[in-house]
């Protein structure tokens, strides 16, 4: 049963939360990066004439897409970090690193498989009419692709991938099984301290909703504003 003694109980472990929020906001942030630089490359890989590369890149995709994040978080942190000794410092003072990078690169490949699709249909649904004009002109596949089409893909799909940044803060919470400070350790942390579950998590919910929604209204407001700049 929620109380009010419990909520004030809970509240006084409220640095926790903040130290979570900041590590799950730096955890997503580093992720949406890492994982966008990552899907451009299978994205483009997946395109790629040379089919090595092609099959490798949609192999990829569907692997990650078809198994769940705590198996691959868990495989990351327990077989590929598993005898590796990564240096023990913490970011922020409080952030161990030895926990928080395997839960980036865990998120941000994860991501980039998902990412990939969005950044491939981006590029596909620029007009092909554009690169054979330019290819006219005298420019390289490379230069075509850097100077027409990557602009155009990215401001399409340029919501998605804010999108994918509120997916991400939400599903970051699963990084507290291999011990990273997030948002969900610093509820276990408390029920350990105050043994009550109830009255942090609802804390934790309004965290969670504090970021994303905010998040979710910048994304919209930008989205309409970019709609009106194509409709002139």
């Amino acid at each position: 049963m929620l109380s009010v003694n419990g909520f004030r109980a809970a509240l006084k472990y409220l640095t926790m939360f903040k130290e979570g929020m900041i590590c799950t906001v730096s955890l997503s942030f580093l992720t949406v990066v890492f994982g966008f630089l990552l899907a451009l490359v299978l994205a483009l890989m997946r395109m790629s004439r040379i089919k090595p590369l092609s099959i490798f890149a949609s192999i990829y995709v569907e692997v990650f897409r078809a198994t769940p994040m705590l198996v691959q978080l868990f495989i990351i942190y327990y077989i590929v970090f598993g005898g590796v000794n990564l240096p023990s410092f913490k970011l922020f003072g409080f952030i161990r690193f030895e926990r928080f990078l395997p839960g980036v690169i865990s998120l941000a490949l994860n991501s980039a498989a998902y990412l990939s699709e969005i950044i491939r249909a981006g590029i596909q649904s620029i007009d092909p009419g554009q690169s054979e004009a330019a290819r006219s002109l005298g420019l390289t596949r490379r230069q075509t692709l850097q100077s027409i089409v990557l602009p155009q893909a990215i401001k399409n799909i340029l919501p998605a991938i804010a999108n994918e940044f509120v997916t991400i803060i939400k599903e970051s919470s699963i990084c507290y099984t291999i011990g990273v400070q997030e948002i969900m350790s610093a509820v276990n942390s408390v029920k350990s301290a105050t043994f009550s579950i109830g009255e942090p998590l609802i804390i934790a919910a309004c965290v969670y909703f504090c970021l994303t929604f905010p998040t979710s209204k910048i994304i919209q407001y930008f989205e309409r504003r970019m709609s009106r700049g194509d409709r002139r």
